[in-house]
């Protein structure tokens, strides 16, 4: 079977990016149930790290899921990336396919994989999903892959406003405008907005995104589809990449991957938990610099009463919360500079 369709019958494909832990499964999940229904989808996920936890979450929902746990989608996964979008539009025909990036891709890696499929895949749609509560933050520290997402979204949907003051979130829409003046950004709290009117907002903009993703890239021809190049210190976390070009760019023609940055550590463990002992070892990977720079920590893993925890970490926020059993309990740790031995202590891994 060829993928040759006519417009009206093209699958619809929805980027939706976000740094790690904005909530991006959250929104996904909210749209399957609020505006997607009875429409044949497939989600793509691509994981950072080794092990993919979300996939369980969505299975139960009914949603196809293709998981790529290879790493970010950069230069090197772009072929690979492409051939599974079409094997996915192939067999399964799909009306939608939502792709779900890892969380420190860079979004205009996944336009340019997608494009560059060729005619018979259009993009109906790019997100990003951004944590209203540490916009500034996640700027500062990680300005060159959190302003990528920003920067090629056709839609901001911000996280967590109703977390955050009214200063707060002026102080964040101001941040984002100055990334990118055209995108449409909801600001709604998700309680308070129906899943439909979310897709509204994100289709309504493809005249201008096309206008945008041309620009783009009209002016970084001839660069890898990752399109950046740096000379800045990559594991100086706390500098503010001052002199990088809005794109977060340096041209001395040094790649820059989210690997360089970002390492993952995973591991499968039986070893069964109190909910007292996994608050502890959450705390202290949250609040505490001894096992790196946390960003997002994940697991599923048994309790000592016969559950099951799943958990779910990001700067400042934990959850734990009680589940459906696994295979086995597994954990992933996400971050910067991480002391995986001390991880692996915390966990009671041998």
């Amino acid at each position: 079977m060829t993928i040759e369709r006519i417009d009206e019958t093209m699958a619809k494909i929805d980027i939706i990016s976000g740094f790690l832990g904005a909530g991006k499964t959250t929104l996904i999940k909210k749209l399957i149930a609020e505006a997607f229904e009875g429409e044949k989808l497939v989600l793509i996920e691509n994981e950072f790290g080794e092990i993919g936890i979300d996939g369980g979450f969505l299975k139960e929902a009914g949603i196809q899921i293709t998981e790529m746990n290879s790493g970010c989608i950069c230069c090197s996964l772009v072929g690979d990336f492409g051939e599974a979008l079409k094997e996915v539009l192939t067999k399964y025909s799909p009306d939608r396919v939502i792709i779900e990036p890892s969380g420190v891709g860079k979004l205009s890696d996944v336009v340019k994989a997608v494009k560059n499929i060729g005619d018979e895949v259009q993009i109906n749609s790019t997100a990003t999903v951004v944590d209203a509560s540490k916009c500034k933050m996640y700027m500062k520290n990680y300005g060159e892959f959190y302003n990528n997402q920003i920067e090629y979204a056709g839609t901001v949907i911000l996280s967590r406003t109703q977390n955050v003051s009214a200063d707060k979130l002026d102080a964040c829409l101001k941040m984002i405008r100055e990334k990118n003046e055209e995108a449409s950004i909801i600001t709604t709290p998700w309680d308070d907005i129906q899943g439909k009117n979310i897709v509204e907002a994100m289709e309504k903009v493809n005249s201008l995104e096309k206008e945008l993703l041309e620009e783009h890239e009209h002016h970084h021809d001839g660069e890898c589809g990752c399109g950046h190049h740096h000379d800045h210190d990559h594991h100086d976390h706390e500098h503010d990449h001052d002199g990088e070009c809005g794109c977060g760019h340096h041209h001395d023609h040094h790649h820059h991957h989210a690997d360089d940055v970002f390492t993952s550590w995973g591991v499968e463990t039986a070893h069964k938990f109190t909910e007292e002992e996994l608050t502890e070892i959450l705390h202290k990977l949250a609040e505490t610099k001894d096992y790196g720079d946390v960003l997002r920590a994940k697991g599923i893993v048994a309790a000592a009463e016969g559950e099951w925890f799943h958990f779910d970490l990001v700067p400042e926020e934990t959850e734990i919360r009680r589940g459906a059993a696994d295979f086995t309990g597994r954990i992933c740790v996400i971050g910067a500079d991480l002391k995986e031995d001390a991880i692996k202590e915390l966990f009671h891994v041998a």
